[in-house]
């Protein structure tokens, strides 16, 4: 009876998942949980990621790899907490090639998945090894190696695979050729070669992370509603890009960023992938405060103490959404505590991946697919050693925090 019983759970699990799902996973870069219309969001208009809110899940209590961009990244890929993984700041660090520091894309790899990194590499700090990213685990990439370089939205040249496309009227500050317009052209490119799949893509956005910069366009969509005082202008850019118009800019920047995760989605539907395809959209860490941008212009953790560099909850706690036609039910809230570090086990199981057994995370297919027990974590924890060094946990509604930790 048992047997039966067992043969008849997986004959009805089948239909769930006839074929290996495609899987998007999209990163922002320094977005605060409170700069979507779908965590509350009042003037930056996000309708694209609205509508993955509203036809899939929402989570309240998701929590990044780190405070800092380079650690979560690694968390992330690497499916553990930042105690437990090599990189765990912004310093000069990248991610060793050595194989004791796997990442779940390789493990993708040997199930059939032709994986992908488009955007902000995130492997490592400063470096311009983009033999990097395709050695630790991606077939394919396109875009920016080094932390620094990722700053600017106007790159003398981006990295497809080991060849460079240069971009000769880019002056990192101005030009032709807008990151933004062309990691997202490559993201649909890439999906349109690979739709017969199964694929994995990491769409690793640079926004809105500092330097301030946005098409023209899209910065006229908020000037009537922000009427913004121009700034004095300079001579010089300091490091970061300097814009005379930083809320505006700010703003036009994140509602570009959904335009093109709008664009994404119609892709998939045109091609009759939606349903085929789990898209999930994060942020890297809080809010940032950089480059001319104040957290509190838009509220932009929300009602979190904090933000970047902060293990407060508005320096860890952003925002998730996961879109699966057919597959996630609309509409769903979910206040189930889970970090960066749940993402590869997740990935793992869905896609029929060897099992990750170092992992400190679990996976969240229970909650996505509502079938199933959910594991739940007894603890969250971060280490992070800028500033003096600082180590949190998290269990249930507190957090402790420590400070001068490399002491």
């Amino acid at each position: 009876m048992k047997r039966l019983i067992a043969l008849l759970a997986l004959a009805l699990s089948l239909p769930l998942l006839a074929r290996k799902p495609n899987i998007i996973y999209i990163l922002a870069d320094d977005l605060g949980y409170g700069d979507l219309g779908c965590y509350g969001q009042k003037i930056i208009k996000t309708p694209n990621l609205d509508r993955m809110a509203k036809e899939g899940m929402k989570f309240t209590r998701h929590y990044s790899g780190s405070t800092v961009c380079a650690p979560s990244r690694s968390a992330l890929l690497q499916g553990k907490h930042t105690g437990h993984i090599y990189v765990r700041g912004n310093g000069s660090l990248q991610m060793r090639r050595d194989p004791q520091d796997p990442i779940f894309p390789a493990a993708l790899q040997k199930v059939g998945y032709h994986t992908a990194l488009i955007g902000k590499s995130g492997l490592g700090c400063n470096t311009d090894d983009s033999a990097l990213v395709i050695d630790k685990g991606f077939d394919y990439f396109f875009g920016y190696t080094s932390h620094t370089a990722a700053h600017f939205y106007y790159p003398d040249y981006l990295w497809r695979n080991t060849e460079k496309v240069k971009y000769p009227k880019n002056t990192l500050h101005d030009g032709d050729h807008y990151s933004s317009t062309v990691v997202t052209k490559e993201a649909l490119d890439y999906i349109e070669k690979q739709k017969d799949g199964p694929f994995f893509l990491h769409l690793a956005l640079q926004v809105p992370h500092a330097s301030l910069r946005a098409k023209e366009e899209w910065k006229a969509k908020y000037r009537p509603i922000l009427k913004e005082k121009l700034l004095p202008a300079r001579d010089k850019h300091p490091h970061y890009s300097y814009e005379r118009e930083p809320k505006t800019t700010f703003a036009a920047m994140i509602s570009y960023m959904d335009h093109n995760v709008g664009l994404l989605l119609k892709k998939l539907e045109d091609l009759g992938l939606a349903e085929d395809t789990l898209v999930i959209f994060s942020s890297d860490n809080g809010a940032m405060q950089e480059g001319g941008h104040r957290r509190d212009s838009f509220n932009s953790s929300g009602q979190l103490r904090g933000g970047k560099r902060d293990l407060y909850e508005g320096g860890v706690r952003v925002p998730m959404v996961a879109w699966w036609p057919g597959k996630i039910k609309g509409g769903e809230i979910s206040n189930h505590p889970s970090a960066f570090w749940d993402i590869s086990p997740t990935v793992r199981e869905l896609s029929g991946a060897e099992e990750q057994t170092d992992t400190d995370g679990y996976s969240l297919v229970p909650t996505l697919l509502g079938k199933g027990e959910q594991k739940k974590h007894e603890q969250l924890y971060w280490e992070f050693f800028e500033g003096g060094g600082k180590r949190a946990i998290l269990k249930g509604d507190w957090k402790l925090i420590f400070y001068n930790t490399n002491k």
